[in-house]
């Protein structure tokens, strides 16, 4: 016996609400439908200090409160890509509030490829470690909403961007328009992959509101997370209308050959590779963060 499918209004307008975490520039959404009540946490931020080692749950805190004050059941923890400058909270969140972690299905890939370096014999290489791996074209009914999947590889194999009625959450694909892009010199990472990533956003209808992962402001203004694809496409200063493919891949490889590694590389990808779970505990019972010597 199948399930009812549920009812789809496009009209409904989601709820969204964003947390800026300062120490990683990094932005997590709560997107709701106000009509059911049913939510999907993008991005989540684990606070972890690289000096001490000690890993706190502030930020995921701060969201879980909203998550409670706003009535909301979550049902999805969802990653646009494996992170390599923070650590995912999608564990701790789905101790408290459930919800189903998922990621774009290349995620294997990029195991595959940082499994060896990491010497982390326990990582599958299919990406079995996220609840769910989400394809192009892929639907999930959120309440009287869906979810839509874009693939938007470049930045990473495994980057997807997440749709819902006017609006669209890109991850790092794109930043400000006075910032530009994502770097694309990460392992499995294309700058003519991400243009051609770029322009399927830019197909969207321009008033479309665009929900950034990341924002690395001026001293001359405040954080901020939100454009639109009128507003990218028009003033974005790597990929505004007009720039060429190949101008634009001469310019990303030139700046991607300034940018030094971030400082949370490795940490992120031993946690977010493994669906934000931490190493296994060594022959000691303690678990490690390591730094493989001369890997890059």
């Amino acid at each position: 016996m199948t399930s009812p499918q549920p009812t789809i209004h496009p009209a409904i307008q989601p709820a969204i609400q964003s947390f800026f975490d300062p120490s990683t520039f990094t932005i997590t959404h709560l997107l709701g439908c106000p009509e059911t009540r049913r939510a999907a946490v993008i991005d989540p931020v684990l606070d972890y200090d690289p000096k001490s080692g000690r890993i706190q749950h502030h930020s995921a805190d701060a969201l879980i409160a909203a998550v409670q004050q706003g009535g909301w059941q979550v049902d999805y923890l969802l990653e646009t890509h494996a992170h390599a400058d923070h650590l995912s909270a999608a564990p701790y969140l789905q101790q408290h509030l459930g919800g189903r972690i998922g990621i774009g299905a290349d995620i294997g890939g990029v195991q595959q490829h940082f499994a060896p370096l990491l010497n982390a014999a326990d990582l599958s290489g299919n990406g079995r470690e996220f609840d769910l791996l989400l394809h192009e074209g892929d639907q999930l009914p959120l309440g009287n909403l869906r979810i839509g999947v874009l693939r938007t590889p470049g930045h990473t194999p495994a980057c997807v961007s997440y749709t819902v009625p006017g609006h669209v959450f890109v991850g790092d694909t794109l930043f400000m328009p006075d910032y530009g892009s994502a770097r694309c010199d990460f392992p499995g990472g294309d700058a003519h992959t991400l243009y051609r990533s770029v322009q399927k956003l830019y197909a969207l209808p321009p008033n479309t509101v665009m929900h950034l992962c990341h924002d690395y402001p001026p001293s001359t203004r405040a954080p901020a997370w939100t454009s639109t694809v009128a507003e990218q496409r028009q003033r974005n200063v790597h990929l505004h209308d007009g720039v060429s493919e190949s101008d634009f891949v001469a310019l990303r490889s030139q700046r991607d050959a300034t940018l030094g590694a971030p400082v949370l590389l490795w940490p992120s990808l031993q946690v977010n590779l493994r669906a934000g779970h931490l190493p296994p505990p060594e022959s000691n019972g303690r678990r490690y963060l390591k730094t493989p010597i001369d890997a890059l």
